[in-house]
């Protein structure tokens, strides 16, 4: 019995960890728990297998691990995107937005839902925090699709699904940690999620336009008198149409001095050119543009800049995810101090919840260290690899049980846990079948997304629980009396976008050219043309001259200066490798050189 668990000891410690966390001990100690109580037990039980390599000294090392998580630069981008986004959630951005893209979309059936889906795609590009975008919109948008006769279910799926794209579409907090498991690049992680976040963003509209037809009265359109900002819908074309002239003016006068870059400058130009003249025209009351136009090129420039400011340096390489982040979070509090809305509160609160989402980060590698020096003692990582790459299907079958895995271990884990426990399991078995490990990651993050959304435990349900109606309440606005939201509506609304996530995995699955795009369109050469020249060893070879001493040296050790391997290289030119009229003799090796 001791020696079948002394072979076993790796599925024992896996199994005992997936219990400790069922039976809801925090993540963080139930990892270190176990590697040291392995550990232990690894240590009494070496002398009985071969697989065990534990011994006490071994533990030396875990100070060198534990300063390799707290010294790593990448997880430096987590606090900045952390408080830029929960900074900018304080700012009323979301609320500006809301209103101003709910009044864009008002007139069409569904208008408000996509209104919430295109708002949480630009919170989840400015904030990366889930539970930021949910409250946000569950606050501000739940009541006004209530008061216009929203199906419920529809409006609390709507949200809750929206504000999870924050987790997929970059910079998304999830996917840092993706790539710092699976040692990739964090800007190869954002350019590969960008299009599948934005096909993510296009299928839930889609949804939202079928169920316009298939239920035509589960989401009607506003109502004349609740479009604050009129009609106006041509002017804003307008607007856009000459500032794209100006971009292309700009672009064309730029591009002899500055190249490639003159397209991404003559836009920046045009977008300037426009948002000075909308805030001139509200300013001064010149009324050359509607109030919607001006509302939504006030409103949306910002959070536009503020995304270009962040992702657009780390796409073009100008700065790091890390310098990324911390510029979004400088960017954030200038917003909030423009909007009059920066204050000392604000920052403290953001400070406290960036620290503790920070340390909860920390803690749980720490244990994740712990936990795997024990797993990789015990060869833990081999048993998994050598159980992933045996299955049958190869990469398919590997694909699917993967992500089958992922999606019911969702179901208790959060995606943090997921990322740390799981992840450096599977990517060894991923990159052994040449998997490409951008593509895996960005693939595990789409299945991730799920565990916010997976009744009863998703978080972003519990997020929308919190500040849904829970008991009947009089409308601010039309002074009904409105019914609560009930907790099975909110779990029944989340199951069609549960159902999308788990299509957009088999999409990605299907067109892996989604993600692959961040690899670029190479150098354009082709392997098999490159051709390698060794030089040699005589005639002035390695680059040096050759004065017939050998070695390219002059008067060198009095050796031949040809190659040995050629006959004594007794035929060489006569003066720096070029053929001359005459030859130079042979050095005569039969007796010894003289230095008189």
């Amino acid at each position: 019995m001791i020696e079948f668990i002394a072979d076993n000891l790796a599925p024992i410690m896996f199994v005992s960890l997936i219990v400790f966390l069922l039976l809801g001990y925090p993540v963080a100690f139930s990892l270190a728990a176990n590697g040291l109580l392995f550990f232990v037990i690894g240590v009494e039980l070496a002398p009985l297998s071969d697989s065990i390599n534990l011994s006490w000294p071994l533990l030396n090392a875990m100070p060198e691990r534990l300063w390799g998580v707290m010294s790593n630069d990448t997880l430096l981008a987590i606090p900045f995107f952390t408080f830029m986004g929960i900074v900018l959630e304080r700012s009323g951005m979301a609320e500006d937005l809301l209103d101003t893209i709910g009044q864009l979309f008002g007139p069409i059936r569904g208008g408000l839902a996509y209104a919430v889906i295109f708002v949480g795609a630009l919170l989840a590009a400015t904030t990366g925090v889930v539970a930021a975008s949910v409250i946000a919109m569950g606050l501000i948008s739940l009541p006004i699709m209530l008061r216009y006769g929203y199906d419920r279910s529809i409006a609390s799926g709507v949200i809750a699904a929206s504000g999870t794209l924050a987790q997929i579409i970059p910079p998304s907090l999830v996917l840092i940690v993706l790539a710092d498991q699976l040692g990739r690049s964090v800007g190869d992680m954002y350019a590969g999620a960008l299009i599948p976040g934005l096909v993510l963003t296009g299928l839930y509209m889609l949804y939202i336009l079928i169920m316009t037809f298939l239920k035509r009265d589960s989401m009607p359109a506003l109502p004349l008198e609740a479009r604050s900002l009129g009609s106006g819908v041509t002017s804003l074309i307008v607007a856009l149409a000459v500032a794209a002239g100006i971009a292309y003016a700009a672009h064309v006068y730029l591009y002899p001095t500055h190249g490639e870059n003159a397209d991404i400058l003559g836009g920046t130009v045009g977008v300037i050119f426009i948002y000075i003249v909308a805030l001139a025209d509200k300013g001064l009351n010149i009324n050359m543009m509607s109030r919607l136009a001006q509302q939504v090129i006030i409103v949306l420039i910002p959070p536009l800049a503020l995304i270009f400011l962040v992702l657009g340096t780390i796409f073009l390489g100008i700065a790091t995810p890390t310098e990324g982040g911390a510029m979004g979070a400088v960017g954030a509090l200038v917003m909030a101090a423009a909007k009059g809305r920066l204050s000392l509160d604000v920052v403290r609160s953001a400070l406290a919840a960036t620290t503790r989402l920070s340390s909860f980060v920390l803690f749980i590698l720490i244990g994740a260290r712990v936990f795997s020096l024990t797993f990789y003692g015990v060869n833990g990582h081999l048993w998994v690899e050598h159980l992933l790459v045996s299955m049958p299907g190869g990469e398919t079958g590997f694909l699917i049980a993967v992500n089958v895995l992922v999606f019911f271990l969702a179901f208790f884990l959060d995606f943090f846990e997921l990322a740390f426990i799981i992840v450096p399991l599977l990517a060894p078995a991923a990159d052994r079948l040449g998997i490409d490990l951008i593509w895996f990651g960005v693939l595990l993050g789409i299945n991730m997304q799920t565990s916010f959304m997976h009744p009863p435990f998703g978080f972003a349900l519990f997020y929308l629980r919190s500040v849904a109606a829970k008991i009947p309440y009089l409308d601010k606005v039309t002074g009904k009396r409105m019914e609560p939201v009930t907790t099975g509506q909110i779990y029944w609304g989340a199951v069609p976008f549960v159902g999308i996530q788990i299509l957009m995995v088999g999409l990605t699955i299907m067109f892996p050219g989604m993600v692959m795009h961040y690899k670029g369109d190479g150098s354009g050469v082709d392997p098999a043309t490159i051709k390698i020249e060794v030089p040699g060893f005589g005639g002035g070879g390695l680059g040096l001259p050759d004065n017939g001493g050998g070695l390219g040296l002059p008067g060198g050790l009095q050796l031949p200066a040809g190659n040995p391997l050629d006959g004594g290289g007794a035929q060489q030119p006569a003066e720096g490798g070029q053929q001359g009229t005459g030859q130079k003799p042979a050095t005569d090796l039969s007796s010894p050189p003289s230095f008189n």
